[in-house]
Formats: structure tokens, sequence, C-alpha cells
């Protein structure tokens, strides 16, 4: 089984407004760079990158918690999708996102490991700076 990939991240703003950047469709757009599909219902589909990443939401919580069924699309068929659990919290100094990431394939958890930072942390950070 493939190990998690674990992160966390602290950002200048809170729990609350990191939750809306990542669960608004627009704003989510504006700071990855491609378009996105998502929403906080249940069993909705997801998909990011302009349609690289896709899944389906499983389980949201307003400003605290997001939880996915995720896939890259150059995953093999018979890779099991894995799953993304995002955990928003405040911190004294703005805000945290708590990122477990389970069952992504041997032959891309490298790339997804350094991707959250290069595609989501990166440009979200400087998002927040303008």
């Amino acid at each position: 089984m493939p190990k998690p990939i674990i992160q966390s991240v602290r950002f200048p703003a809170s729990a609350a407004a990191l939750y809306e950047l990542y669960m608004n469709p627009k704003q989510h757009a504006r700071f990855t760079g491609g378009k996105v599909k998502i929403s906080p219902k249940p069993g909705s589909p997801f998909s990011a990158f302009d349609g690289m990443l896709s899944g389906k939401m499983l389980y949201a919580v307003p400003g605290k918690l997001v939880v996915q069924r995720w896939r890259g699309t150059h995953w093999k068929d018979d890779d099991p999708d894995s799953i993304l659990t995002l955990r928003f919290s405040d911190t004294p100094q703005g805000g945290r996102i708590d990122l477990a990431h389970i069952n992504v394939p041997d032959h891309d958890h490298q790339g997804v490991t350094k991707g959250w930072p290069k595609y989501y942390w990166g440009p979200l950070k400087k998002h927040l700076r303008k």
C-alpha cells in the first residue's frame, strides 16, 4: 500500500477564508490557473486544472473540512481512487491547512507529493499576498 502524503501549511488568512478559496470554483481557478468544478454537496463531481484532476466530494464541513475521492487523468485504469482530506484550522498567525492524501499510486506518489506545494500551496500564498 502506498505511503500517505501528509503536509501542513500555514497561510496569512483565516481557516474560513482558506476553505472558501478552495471550495469556490472561481476563486480556486484564480489561484491555480485552471478551470475548476467543485461543490460541497456529497457525491458531487470535482475537477481541477482543466480536468487533469477529478473525483467526487465525499464530505464537507464549512470552514473546517473537505474530503474528496480524487485521481489524476494519467493514472492507470486499475489504480484505485485516492482519498484527500483537507482540515482547515485557525492559528494565532492566520490559518493552517492539514492535508492527508492516501492511496496515491506509487508511480505518481512523488509527483503528487511535490505537486501540492508547486501547484497549490505556493500559488495560494502568492494569491493571498495580492
